[in-house]
């Protein structure tokens, strides 16, 4: 098993003090989901927005370590931020759709790389929405502006409009936050099928979604690493007492 991404004793704190990651190594692997779980404020969302440095744009006081993507350091300071934004894309908890039509939505990003070929371009909106589990629903509406689609399908535009882009990883925090159960199931389909190309990270919205989705798991707690093992062994025969007593109900 290759891991796509090796974290190397990374830690993180803000500028407020707040110490959100704390000596963190991990190998992700290739083609796989992994889910990072656990209470909120454990540093999930922070390790997400390290990968594609987002946290580039909050107040970081002091971040150490090293973040190795296909053997680059994406943190060395001469990595080119957009070309790593492009090579791994992000899907948010609350769908934000860009206020125009659902063609424009997943074309944008292409045509500020600049792609002009229509050719090129219908071929990326079709792919990214079949991708998405959704072309069949819009494929008769891509003019309309995205903004009147259901909550469940514009998240699923937001994660086609990263697919479009072709990354080679997908990071997902909490998508189906705000989802009824019927879109969650074809987000998680989609996801099932997806990571056949892609590299899947995803922090899910419970416990129970945490146990469906993921390939391998890790358990984050206080901006610790805790436990990080496949995901049927993780639920079912966890080796740390604090992962048990999560994974239990006993807290969070």
């Amino acid at each position: 098993m290759v891991d796509k991404i090796v974290i190397e004793n990374l830690s993180l704190q803000y500028a407020d003090g707040t110490e959100s990651l704390r000596n963190i190594s991990l190998g992700i692997p290739a083609n796989k989901i992994t889910v990072l779980f656990g209470p909120a404020g454990g540093g999930k969302s922070t390790l997400l927005r390290c990968l594609n440095r987002l946290n580039d744009l909050t107040e970081v006081r002091a971040s150490t370590g090293k973040i190795l993507i296909d053997g680059e350091n994406i943190l060395d300071p001469k990595t080119d931020v957009i070309a790593l934004r492009r090579k791994v894309g992000m899907v948010f908890a609350r769908p934000v759709v860009l206020p125009m039509s659902i063609r424009s939505n997943l074309t944008y990003g292409l045509e500020l790389a600049g792609e002009k070929r229509r050719s090129r371009l219908d071929e990326a909106v079709e792919r990214g929405l079949r991708l998405a589990a959704i072309w069949e629903e819009v494929k008769d509406r891509l003019e309309e502006p995205a903004t009147a689609l259901s909550g469940g399908q514009q998240q699923r535009v937001c994660l086609a409009r990263v697919l479009a882009l072709q990354p080679g990883i997908i990071l997902l925090d909490e998508p189906t936050s705000g989802l009824d159960p019927i879109s969650t199931g074809k987000v998680e389909a989609a996801l099932q099928e997806l990571k056949k190309d892609y590299t899947i990270l995803l922090v899910p919205h419970s416990i129970q979604q945490a146990g469906r989705t993921a390939d391998h798991a890790a358990f984050f707690l206080q901006g610790e690493l805790v436990e990080f093992r496949p995901g049927r062994e993780i639920f079912t025969n966890p080796k740390d007492k604090r992962t048990e007593d999560y994974v239990t109900g006993r807290f969070g």
